[in-house]
């Protein structure tokens, strides 16, 4: 029944916009979608080859779906964020936000009060936000607190009980930070002009305020009333200053919204700004989870949605990095250059940050979901068949072709395992031979995992090029492992990572998080492998001179070399020094062998 009811669905859904949901058996919603054509969108849940493992198991358990037809695709995109919030579907992205964002309201009174409040109450009062944080509506209020005289208390100032004088002015009043309505001793005119002046600047606006206060500095000097004058002027300064901190763009660009998203394999991180006379008066940044691998695209156009109407934007323009579709009465602007672009990279360093800190925070409270994290970037950066969770790193080590050896360095789950290091003697090669000698201590490592049935790496890398890489393959082509294990090389010099079969490299970004686990672990064989080759050449130097002693062991070179601390102060020390240390017997040996290379 499951599969004839979808198809009589299918084929019966309208071609316009409209917003669709998917039930499954048990009637529960499992997903929200909008579309411009809702039968093709629809359609192609069930036509495609779906890639995607959580998309594959969607579909499974699609049992009915029901359509709601509108009007527009901007009815369609808002419909749709209004069902995700209210239902919260199991595979669909949620900007799940449970704050209530602080507001600055302007009282339905006479003679307002301006305050903060986060209860937002439909009773015609003037309700200016939601800001992101207490610290920016304060801050706008200590601005406006120095800037205008307002009344604090809550009295109910009609004329009619300020004319029969129920009321007395309070400290505010004496202190100079209200001008006292209470006793009638402000016009209401007066107050409500400052009103509007504020209005001008909670939007941004702060140059009907500048004209304002310059016009009175003006009257104040003309009058000689030189002390009014110059508390206007310090006023005037307060709001000049105010207004230099927050203007960062042309002051041209108002009443304009900025997006911005940088993603990785399972977040969004999206900025938000909201611009006014060139100054940024919202700013917003939100993580969202992916559910079906959506695109940077659709991730954006839900954020979009959802901001602007979770922060009442009403802007008609919007700033973005690429073109999305978020309704025919928004002007989207992709900016190119000068100061519009400008912004957008603000707003795109500002949702990078986020992220780092995210990831920061994330190291700390939730290890393993930085693990999951790292291990599903890696693999999409490497483009590998699976999540890397176990890597090995080899490097070669001689120098002029003495001593030489290699390292093998582990790394699982993106941190080192040095208990799985392993150092190699190179046997079979002769002379400096760095390919051959890749090839051998690969060849004899993984011969040996297979020997004793031990579990394989993901991902193997040999620090070189292109010769390198070729060797580890002969390697894993005489072991036949060839497909099951991931081998690449990276070369030192601009860091190009080289896979086998394609003669160009694949370079990554310098900052992402996949290369930085690459250099950790080509740095960590590098110095694993240096500190094995000079621990055999310094046993070297020593083998030709003590250990060449017929009768004398390695414990009795221990401790001539803890007494005299080098060779060459054996070979001087008297007959007596040498018995005082080692006996006479083991002195003799050592002594005469000095003696006989004098002669």
């Amino acid at each position: 029944m499951r599969e004839a009811t979808l198809d009589i669905q299918l084929k019966t859904l309208p071609s316009g916009p409209g917003v669709y949901q998917y039930y499954d058996k048990d009637g529960k919603l499992l997903y929200v979608g909008k579309a411009k054509n809702l039968k093709k969108r629809v359609a192609s849940y069930f036509t495609k080859n779906h890639e995607n493992y959580k998309t594959k198991i969607l579909v499974k358990k699609i049992h009915s779906l029901r359509h709601i037809v509108v009007d527009t695709e901007t009815d369609a995109l808002l419909l749709e964020n209004n069902l995700i919030k209210k239902h919260q579907p199991r595979f669909n992205v949620m900007l799940k936000d449970d704050k209530t964002y602080p507001w600055i309201c302007i009282k339905k009174e006479r003679f307002p009060r301006v305050f903060p409040t986060r209860n937002f109450i439909q009773d015609g009062s003037e309700y200016y936000g939601p800001y992101t944080n207490f610290k920016t509506v304060n801050t706008l209020l200590d601005l406006i607190k120095g800037l205008y005289q307002l009344r604090t208390c809550n009295y109910d100032l009609s004329q009619e009980k300020i004319d029969n004088g129920k009321y007395k002015v309070c400290l505010e009043y004496h202190l100079g930070n209200c001008k006292g309505p209470c006793e009638g001793l402000q016009d209401e005119k007066e107050y409500n002009e400052n009103l509007n002046a504020i209005r001008q600047i909670v939007k941004g606006n702060f140059k009907d305020s500048l004209h304002r206060f310059k016009r009175q500095m003006a009257d104040h000097a003309k009058k000689m009333e030189f002390e009014d004058a110059q508390r206007i002027k310090e006023k005037i300064e307060v709001l000049e200053k105010y207004q230099a901190k927050s203007t960062v763009v042309n002051p041209k660009i108002s009443n304009v919204d900025v997006f911005s998203i940088i993603s990785d394999e399972s977040f969004g991180y999206v900025n938000f700004f909201q611009l006014s006379y060139g100054s940024i008066i919202r700013s917003h940044t939100t993580e969202i989870k992916k559910k079906l691998e959506e695109s940077d695209k659709e991730l954006l156009e839900l954020a979009i949605i959802e901001l602007r109407q979770r922060f009442n934007s009403k802007s008609k323009e919007i700033f973005v990095p690429f073109e999305v579709e978020v309704g025919e009465n928004i002007k989207i602007t992709v900016p190119q250059l000068g100061d519009k672009k400008k912004i957008v990279d603000l707003s795109l360093r500002n949702a990078k940050y986020f992220r780092q800190e995210r990831f920061k925070q994330i190291k700390i409270i939730d290890p393993d979901r930085h693990v999951k994290r790292l291990m599903a970037q890696m693999k999409k950066d490497l483009r590998l068949p699976e999540e890397p969770t176990h890597i090995e790193c080899f490097d070669n080590s001689n120098i002029q072709g003495t001593n030489p050896v290699a390292a093998c360095v582990v790394f699982k789950n993106g941190k080192p395992s040095k208990k799985d290091y392993r150092k190699f003697n190179i046997k079979t090669v002769e002379g400096p031979n760095d390919f051959a000698s890749m090839e051998e201590v690969v060849y004899r490592r993984y011969k040996r995992l297979l020997d004793e049935e031990q579990s394989l790496p993901q991902l193997v890398i040999v620090d070189g090029g292109k010769g390198q890489l070729s060797s580890g393959l002969k390697a894993l082509d005489a072991l036949d492992l060839r497909g099951k294990i991931t081998i690449i090389g990276i070369a030192k010099r601009l860091e190009e990572i080289y896979y086998p079969g394609d003669s160009i490299p694949l370079y990554l970004d310098k900052k992402s998080e996949t290369l930085k686990v690459i250099q950790h672990l080509r740095n960590e064989a590098h110095r694993f492998g240096i500190t094995f080759h000079r621990q055999k050449r310094s046993k070297s130097a020593l083998d030709t001179e003590l250990d060449s002693i017929p009768g004398i062991g390695e414990k009795t070179v221990v401790e001539l070399l803890k007494h005299f601390r080098s060779v060459k102060r054996i070979s001087k020390a008297t007959m007596e020094e040498l018995t005082q240390v080692v006996g006479n017997s083991r002195a003799t040996k050592v002594f005469n062998y000095y003696l006989s290379k004098k002669d």
